[in-house]
């Protein structure tokens, strides 16, 4: 890629691999200064689409952070029955036929996105708190995963051998379980041997067996991602000579491994947590994750589904509110990956 660009004083400048290359011998000694970490925000901040979908993925996270104040402001929240509560019968929302008047499911001044058919809930509340509960507990477990993925990936990618040999046959092992008919069995399992069936599963319990389950199951691709490079880059002159000169071997990982393997992991997390969303909302869809009444996601589209004949307009709102997230993160990953490696090319 390259392109004109004013650096420091007014003078413009190529950019040749990705890099600007300054007129000036003081622009020259500024941009030598700079570390590979500035670097890449230059080559960021220049890329539009990725700014815009930082953006955009930031907001979601602020959204679901202030999720309570939003609802506040609404006037709304995601558990009253505003369709059959009788202190609201002089301002009707639901038909006979236990379907939201108005246009576009009942979108009002009081309810912004609609309301739910039989029930007559705020569809804005339940959004922003089922974004809530989705965001913050993916996120949590991607940061499981990727530190998971990424400690197995640097022992077995450095020490080899015996090491790598056992570690792949677990990696192995772990990849043999079909994720999505595993998610579905075995979560049932999780929870049956802490909590008494005939008593209703908390909620915290759900999420805890959910992050249990997503994290088995979720670190294998990272380490073998962390692991390939790791073999690339233990044969290298830099790591030979820090093994020359008596660096242990927790140094070189740290000093002179791990720095290098900083970009994969970067990009490999835009991936693996718009994925870890979908996931989290396939289980709730299926019914082995979150349950009535708590927000989420994927609760939304499992009521969706019953009301799509009925009530299509229910959809639109979650629908394009997931698409929008996970479209800007995966468009997000692709300009991290270009600014840290720009002729990767896209």
């Amino acid at each position: 890629m390259t392109s004109p660009i004013d650096i420091g004083g007014g003078g413009a400048s190529v950019v040749v691999d990705g890099e600007p290359e300054p007129e000036t011998k003081s622009e020259a000694v500024k941009l030598a200064g700079r570390s590979p970490g500035q670097l890449m925000w230059l080559r960021f901040k220049r890329d539009r689409t990725g700014v815009i979908c930082a953006v955009v993925v930031i907001c979601y996270f602020v959204v679901a952070l202030l999720a309570p104040l939003l609802v506040k402001l609404s006037g709304t929240d995601p558990y009253t029955l505003y369709g059959q509560d009788p202190t609201y019968a002089d301002k009707p929302l639901l038909d006979e036929f236990g379907l939201p008047l108005g246009y576009l499911g009942g979108v009002s001044g009081d309810h912004w996105f609609g309301v739910e058919p039989q029930y007559g809930r705020d569809l804005f509340a339940m959004l922003v708190y089922g974004m809530r509960t989705s965001l913050y507990m993916a996120l949590g477990i991607t940061v499981l995963i990727m530190l998971t993925g990424v400690v197995i990936g640097l022992i077995g990618g450095y020490f080899g051998g015996r090491t790598d040999y056992w570690i792949g046959r677990g990696t192995d092992f772990f990849l043999s379980f079909p994720q999505q008919l595993f998610f579905i069995a075995f979560m049932p399992v999780v929870t049956s041997f802490f909590v008494d069936p005939r008593e209703e599963t908390p909620t915290y319990f759900r999420a805890l067996a959910m992050l249990i389950v997503l994290w088995l199951l979720g670190w294998m691709g990272m380490a073998r991602l962390v692991r390939s490079t790791v073999l690339s880059l233990r044969e290298r002159e830099f790591v030979e000579a820090a093994k020359v000169s008596g660096a242990s071997p927790w140094r070189i990982v740290r000093k002179e491994i791990l720095p290098n393997v900083v970009t994969p992991i970067l990009v490999q997390f835009t991936y693996q947590l718009p994925s870890t969303i979908l996931s989290i909302a396939f289980l709730s869809f299926a019914g082995v994750g979150f349950v009535e009444p708590t927000p989420d996601w994927g609760r939304l589209f499992a009521a969706g589904a019953r009301y799509a004949e009925q009530d299509p307009a229910f959809m639109f709102f979650p629908g394009v509110a997931l698409v929008i997230f996970v479209l800007c993160f995966n468009l997000l990953g692709d300009s991290v990956r270009d600014a840290f490696d720009p002729k990767s090319g896209r």
